[in-house]
Parts: structure tokens; C-alpha cells; sequence
């Protein structure tokens, strides 16, 4: 008698955020689409803006923005609120409210960044962040109800 044993595919792991520049913008949201939510995170999250993924201009246009305008995202230590690091100093400013709640994307629970009650200036963005790989997180951009082509993503030691 032979024994049938069945392989389970393959599924790539994500290491680090540097394999985020060689996606496409539909594999992005997939990858989302498939992660979880993820627990609320606190402290540091080291940002990488995601534009133009794919392209040669990717890894250049993360780097451009890291240098002169956001740096990442400084969560309070119950997860519960965030401030931006912006400008080159990284200055903490931009607050935004944090909580689980459903994507946009799909109704499925996400990591909602929240600015419509904390800040004038980022009132109609809303970010949604699922974490993709241990202390790493994609997030997508909505600019009022539209889903904006930027993405990031969050990196936590």
C-alpha cells in the first residue's frame, strides 16, 4: 500500500519591508486583504512610504520621504492614540485616535488610524493597518470615503 501524504503550497513570508517595493499596488491589497488585523501597537513604528511599488522610483521616493517629511509613528503605550514623526526632526505632531475596528477595504477587522477627531489638518484621512508579518504592518490611505494609490507600511522591533 502507498502512502498519500498532500504538501501544503509554499506561502511566501514576508521578511522585511524591502520586499514591499517589488509588489504591484493589486498585491499589496492582497496581502492586506489577507492579514490580520494584528494587536494595536505601541511604541515606535519605523515608516516606509509605498508609492509607486513596482517601479524603480519606489525604493527612491521611501527614502525622500523618510528624509524630509514623515518619519513614521509614535503610538502611546495602551495603543491607544498616535502622533506622526514628521519633517526631518522627526517632530511628533498629527494625532490621530487607534482602535480595532472594520476595513473599509473589506468589513474585516483593521487597525484604524484615526485623524476625523484629533487633528484639523488630517480631519478627512483615515489609515487602516494589518499586520502582515511579526511587527510589520501595510497600511492603506483614505482620503474621505476614497481609497488614496499610497500605501505604507510600519515596522516595530
Amino acid at each position: 500500500m502507498i502512502a498519500m501524504t498532500t504538501a501544503t503550497p509554499a506561502t511566501p513570508t514576508i521578511i522585511s519591508v524591502k520586499d514591499l517595493h517589488g509588489k504591484t499596488g493589486t498585491e499589496l491589497d492582497a496581502l492586506f486583504a489577507g492579514a490580520p488585523a494584528g494587536d494595536l501597537p505601541t511604541g515606535l513604528g519605523r515608516g516606509t512610504a509605498l508609492i509607486l511599488t513596482n517601479t524603480f522610483m519606489s525604493r527612491f521616493l521611501a527614502g525622500w520621504a523618510r528624509l524630509g517629511a514623515w518619519k513614521g509613528k509614535q503610538f502611546a503605550d495602551d495603543g491607544s492614540s498616535l502622533r506622526n514623526l514628521i519633517s526631518p526632526f522627526g517632530i511628533k505632531a498629527i494625532k490621530a485616535a487607534v482602535y480595532i475596528g472594520p476595513s473599509r477595504i473589506d468589513d474585516r477587522p483593521c487597525v484604524v488610524l484615526d485623524y476625523s477627531q484629533t487633528s484639523f489638518v488630517a480631519r478627512p484621512i483615515r489609515d487602516e493597518i494589518r499586520e502582515i508579518a511579526p511587527g510589520l504592518y501595510l497600511g492603506m490611505v483614505f482620503f474621505g470615503k476614497h481609497k488614496l494609490p499610497v500605501r505604507f507600511a510600519l515596522t516595530f522591533q
